[in-house]
């Protein structure tokens, strides 16, 4: 896939890791960018640093005319096409309209964005199996736990 920006480079994902999140917000509002994070989202684990560049993902309100469990298993499907294509470094996030009643991804599917070498999760929505997710080491930050899979109330 051919990005259609140039990605950070490691002197900047560096220097950005010695910058606190009210100093980032605080230069980004300075620059006229005043809604530019999610809201309601925390970490699973403490005491994480999560940089890298945004791989971003959309969900949008499910459509029962559209939307069923046997698109999961389709290499086409949005959810899944992100997963195997974010690159080591990316930070996948998520817009789940801050919609938490069903959980944007799980355990398995958090391992695999692990594997493929992300720096880590943000969602605004929920995500499954916080707990088995809270023991990998990846950082996800999220907006709560719910059990429900996402084409419960999303599609990707």
């Amino acid at each position: 896939m051919t990005r259609p920006y140039e990605p950070l480079s490691a002197a900047v994902l560096d220097e950005l890791r010695g910058v606190s999140t009210a100093t980032l917000t605080y230069y980004l509002y300075k620059r006229g960018l005043r809604n530019v994070f999610m809201q309601g989202v925390a970490s699973l684990t403490r005491g994480e640093t999560l940089v890298g560049q945004a791989f971003t993902l959309r969900f949008i309100p499910l459509r029962e005319d559209k939307a069923s469990p046997s698109v999961l298993a389709d290499p086409s499907y949005p959810q899944r096409l992100a997963i195997e294509t974010v690159e080591p470094g990316d930070v996948l996030v998520m817009d789940a309209r801050g919609d938490t009643r069903a959980g944007t991804l799980g355990d398995i599917l958090v391992a695999r964005i692990r594997a493929r070498g992300a720096a880590g999760v943000v969602t605004d929505g929920a995500v499954r199996d916080a707990l088995a997710i809270a023991e990998q080491e990846l950082p996800v930050y999220c907006g709560g736990a719910h059990a429900a899979a996402h084409v419960a109330v999303h599609m990707a």
